[in-house]
């Protein structure tokens, strides 16, 4: 596998293999790197015929702790002083963001997602997009995009209705709280939790060699029917947030979230 700077490919099993995020942002926070190198390696995964399950996990304490807001300053600014031509811009890059995403989600390899500590904003969207997830007893979710003044824009709010319900995703969504492990598993999120994190990987590692032992191309055929399914509606919903996001992040109160952000305080929206 090639080498990355955000996350590295392991290959501990024949069939099987591990996708570990590793930052460079604390808590394995997604930055430009993870953007651009996340959609190849996950395309370079699925036409790697001998790899018929993808565990994803992360490094260290936590699983992700959503968007790297610091590393992507730079290049989100860039386009929100640029006028008509930034709002497009964001719109676009909207697009290569949740391509790896949707990728994940319509390959034909079965992705297992095992949370330990915090899984936060995008992280949640990454998960959303795998078909099992599994949790230590430490993890915590929150779906924070709407406190930082965005529109969860990567497949999340498209996505979770079909894992949790209606309710619990506009719950998450609309007031950004942090749910535990039980309740996460009691809603649908995670399908079982364990004592710790190194119980966790290995039960996500025995499953997702279940998975592979058997025929690869059903499994590849169950994963199509079943996204087919919600297919349109998760493209239409991201074409949908990603429009909004670029009306929304010039207004005053995306401004106000990414000042409150860097000078770590409490923002304070007006609605303009």
């Amino acid at each position: 596998m090639s080498d990355y700077r955000s996350f590295r490919v392991e290959r501990n099993d024949e069939f099987v293999a591990e996708l570990v995020l590793t930052g460079p942002g604390q808590g394995n926070a997604v930055g430009p790197d993870f953007w651009r190198e996340f959609p190849g390696a996950v395309e370079a995964l699925n036409a790697d015929g001998d790899v018929r399950c993808l565990v994803i996990r992360g490094e260290g304490e936590h699983f992700c702790y959503g968007l790297d807001l610091q590393s992507m300053v730079g290049e989100v600014g860039a386009m929100l002083n640029d006028g008509a031509a930034g709002r497009v811009e964001i719109v676009r890059q909207a697009a290569k963001m949740v391509a790896g995403f949707d990728a994940l989600a319509s390959g034909r390899m079965p992705v297992v997602a095992a949370i330990d500590g915090w899984c936060i904003g995008a992280g949640i969207e990454l998960i959303a997009a795998c078909d099992i997830r599994v949790a230590s007893s430490s993890a915590q979710f929150a779906l924070r995009e709407v406190k930082v003044g965005m529109v969860p824009d990567l497949g999340g709010i498209a996505r979770l209705p079909h894992l949790v319900g209606e309710g619990w995703t506009r719950e998450l969504a609309l007031t950004g709280d942090a749910i535990d492990a039980e309740t996460a598993c009691r809603i649908g999120l995670v399908n079982r939790i364990f004592d710790d994190g190194d119980a966790l990987l290995a039960h996500a590692r025995e499953l997702a060699g279940r998975i592979a032992a058997n025929p690869p191309l059903v499994v590849g055929g169950i994963r199509q029917v079943m996204n087919a399914r919600i297919h349109g509606g998760v493209a239409d919903g991201n074409r949908e947030a990603a429009t909004l996001n670029g009306m929304l992040m010039q207004s005053e109160d995306f401004a106000e979230a990414m000042r409150a952000f860097m000078e770590k305080r409490a923002p304070e929206f007006k609605g303009r």
